[in-house]
Parts: structure tokens; C-alpha cells; sequence
């Protein structure tokens, strides 16, 4: 059975039984997964990025092709089983709870209760990537991505550097990117770039057992990262 098969045998014992909505979503995975922690993390995941991405669309009020795309690229759902994603996306839409009662749930279900929770960063990456697949990013989602951030525990200086990775912020981006004020020595610049790609390069999720979905998120991490030390180095770097 394919995880999108469990996921959609999921939502329907969530869908017979719902009382309360997200409380009953967030339960029913702790407690149909709970004894796969490896399943649990990657079902905990995808259940957070398709429900928050329903909240997002009825925040923003239209989805895209290019959003849709999106998801695909994060996502690889055999054609067979995409009513399933369908399903929990429109189960969240029709959810008369608010985004920020999802968020709540959703960082309780996928946090580690810390600052800068590495999962959660990654979903908040995951729904920025959505949001500005179609080239830009509507108020209404920047509003929606910075108060699920702050939902999230992810501070300040953590959510520029993935809104820099999606969204050209002019001069500063590089810096930005990095999460490093602009004015530093170069070694300093180069020594927090290294960290940085040590912290956030795919082997290390590939290595902690990670799902697909982490690996592809990393990857484009670690290009933006990449890139943005790039333009740094051309202009810092002694000749």
C-alpha cells in the first residue's frame, strides 16, 4: 500500500468520524501512524503542506496552474491516487477553523516545540515555493506565510532568508539568502556559508532517513544558498 493509499484510508476514518476538524486530523495521524515513526513523520508532513495549502488558496482566494505545478514538483502522486491529496485539500478548504488554528495544530503535530524546527522550515519553504510558483506573491499569501511563520516559532531573521530564496528583495537578497547582515568580513561571510551548507545539504537528510519530499526541498535550499554566496564572493573576495 502506497503512502497516498494510506493517506486516503486515513481521511476517510477522519471523514466519518469528524467533530472538530483540525483536532481530529492532527489525532488521527498520531494515532493511525503511531506505530511508524519513519511513516508518521512523512504522512505529518504531506498532511501539513496539503492542508495548509488549502488554507492558503481560500486565504488568497484563486489557485494557479502554476501552483498546482508546484505542489507536483514536491509532491510525485501517481495519477491514480491524486484524488486522495484532492480529498484532505478540500476536507481543510471547506474547514470553518482559521489558518492560524491549522498552523497551531500542524506545529504541535510536525514541531520539535523549538525555535527554527527544522520540519517546520521546511513546510514553510514547501508552501512559499506554492505561493510563488505563478512569479509572484499576492499580499494576502505574504500576510498568510508570515503569520504562519511566526505560528511556527521561526524568528525573524530565519523567515527573510526563505522569503530572499523565493522573492528578489533588491540589493540585500545575497545577504538575505544567508542570513548575514550586509558589511561583514568575507571569511566571516565564507565560515556561515559553509555552516549553512553543512546544515542544509541533502546527503544530511538523505542520511537521517528523510522522505523524498525533504531531499527535494534541501536541494533547492542549497542551490539558493549556492547562489547567493556566489554573488557575494564575485564582490568580496580578494583578487
Amino acid at each position: 500500500m502506497s503512502i497516498w493509499d494510506r493517506i486516503g484510508d486515513f481521511i476517510t476514518r477522519v471523514s466519518a468520524s469528524a467533530t472538530s476538524g483540525v483536532a481530529d486530523l492532527v489525532e488521527a495521524v498520531r494515532t493511525v501512524f503511531s506505530g511508524d515513526a519513519e511513516l508518521r513523520r512523512r504522512v505529518a508532513f504531506s498532511v501539513a503542506m496539503i492542508a495548509l495549502s488549502a488554507k492558503m488558496a481560500k486565504a488568497d482566494g484563486v489557485v494557479t496552474q502554476e501552483e498546482i505545478r508546484a505542489f507536483r514538483e514536491i509532491f510525485e502522486v501517481p495519477r491514480e491516487e491524486t484524488h486522495h491529496v484532492a480529498r484532505l485539500y478540500d476536507l481543510a478548504k471547506k474547514d470553518t477553523a482559521g489558518f492560524e488554528a491549522y498552523a497551531e495544530k500542524m506545529a504541535q503535530l510536525c514541531g520539535s516545540g523549538h525555535q527554527n524546527c527544522d520540519m517546520l522550515e521546511n513546510i514553510l519553504d514547501g508552501l512559499f515555493h506554492i505561493a510563488t510558483a505563478d512569479g509572484v506573491l499576492h499580499e494576502r499569501e505574504a500576510r498568510f506565510l508570515h503569520t504562519v511563520a511566526t505560528v511556527f516559532k521561526i524568528d525573524e531573521v530565519h523567515y527573510q532568508s526563505i522569503l530572499a530564496r523565493h522573492v528578489h528583495l533588491g540589493r540585500d537578497d545575497p545577504y538575505a539568502i544567508l542570513g548575514i547582515e550586509r558589511g561583514r568580513p568575507f571569511e566571516d561571510v565564507k565560515k556561515h556559508y559553509r555552516k549553512l551548507v553543512a546544515e542544509n545539504h541533502p546527503d544530511r537528510a538523505i542520511g537521517r532517513g528523510l522522505p523524498q519530499e525533504f531531499i527535494k526541498i534541501a536541494t533547492a535550499r542549497v542551490a539558493a544558498i549556492n547562489a547567493a554566496y556566489e554573488m557575494i564572493e564575485r564582490d568580496l573576495a580578494p583578487a
